[in-house]
């Protein structure tokens, strides 16, 4: 099987598989790294990261990696500034039950501090010129793509509907993760409220794909070397791969984590703001269905995570799991891989293997 292709050449990769980048402290250095140091692209999100622990993070992956890597970060989001100590008096009574049943304080409202700024997180992009540069929740200026370019900055932004799929390919970017709702974690819409653009991957690839000229990589519901070849065959130049390789001893999930993810508690994933204030997806629990109609009350990203932190920490140290959803794509019970090296070189056999069945049907 071939597997150089146009995103391959782009990228400057030997196999067209992206670990998708984990925001939040779930992603790693050495996860990174060993996926691409395997011939693919590690992902590291950085959107919790200041800028001069961007500026540190880079200099790490730079030491570390053989090849191409990406830093991502989320584009800027200014509605939490809206959002008042009073509303956030009624986010606090939806939430008291839960932390008084971990008996731990409601917290006060976080501060938020100006390093951890969109504008500050760019200019350590900008400045630590990491081969790829990708990015979530929309397009960044004009003047930030110009200036990647002039710095030998690849952009990768990520689209969860044909419209957003255009907005990136009209703002040249080199190419364009299309995320389908089957995946784990953040639904990234921008261009409207994400509970409108739930389109699955396999309606969702072949559109983008006919819509622009640029490449297209898959991500959304693939855990093994079947969904990779479905993304290719639909058209798409590759395959972004997040829960599967979060569920490696690699990724800096929680043992707890990864036990849910080979777990029957996989099987049902839930929609919420609930643990961060933006829609996501992941496993079922009591915190995600109690507080279904209490959407008003959550407050915005990033007020919400912060705010949620202490009972998350909470339920993990108390093994109170039912309290917290783990992030989680539709596809987690086809995980069995424990190792990135394992899971990688078990994607490319699976690939090839489809394809090579195919060939022999032709």
């Amino acid at each position: 099987m071939n597997w150089k292709n146009d995103l391959t050449r782009t990228l400057k990769i030997h196999y067209p598989i992206i670990q998708g980048p984990f925001g939040g402290g779930y992603s790693s250095i050495t996860l990174s790294a060993t996926v691409t140091n395997l011939g693919g692209m590690g992902s590291f999100g950085a959107h919790h990261l200041s800028h001069d622990e961007i500026l540190t993070l880079n200099n790490q992956l730079k030491s570390k990696c053989k090849g191409t890597y990406s830093i991502n970060l989320w584009i800027k989001n200014d509605s939490y500034n809206d959002f008042s100590n009073q509303d956030f008096e009624k986010t606090k009574a939806v939430f008291k039950p839960y932390f008084d049943e971990l008996n731990i304080p409601v917290p006060e409202k976080p501060v938020l501090t100006e390093d951890h700024s969109y504008g500050r997180q760019l200019e350590a992009i900008l400045k630590a010129k990491p081969p790829v540069f990708s990015f979530v929740y929309g397009v960044p200026d004009e003047s930030v793509l110009k200036e990647c370019k002039k710095r030998g900055i690849l952009s990768l932004g990520t689209a969860t509907t044909v419209e957003e799929a255009v907005l990136l390919e009209d703002a040249k970017v080199d190419a364009i993760v299309a995320t389908g709702f089957e995946a784990g974690g953040h639904r990234v819409a921008f261009a409207d409220e994400p509970e409108n653009n739930l389109i699955g991957g396999l309606s969702l690839i072949p559109r983008v794909v006919d819509a622009v000229k640029i490449p297209v990589i898959a991500a959304g519901g693939i855990a093994d070397g079947r969904g990779i070849a479905a993304a290719l065959v639909l058209g798409a130049k590759g395959a972004q791969i997040g829960t599967a390789f979060l569920a490696c001893e690699e990724s800096n999930a929680s043992h707890a984590h990864k036990n849910v993810l080979f777990s029957q508690k996989a099987e049902k994933t839930v929609l919420t703001k609930s643990f961060t204030g933006r829609l996501a997806r992941g496993t079922d629990s009591i915190v995600a269905q109690e507080t279904l109609q209490d959407a008003s009350r959550i407050a915005p990203y990033p007020i919400q995570g912060l705010f949620m932190r202490p009972l998350r920490n909470a339920a993990l140290q108390q093994n109170k799991l039912e309290l917290i959803s783990f992030w989680c794509g539709q596809s987690a019970p086809l995980i069995k891989n424990k190792t990135a090296k394992e899971l990688f070189t078990t994607l490319k056999i699976e690939t090839e293997s489809v394809f090579n069945e195919m060939a022999d049907i032709a």
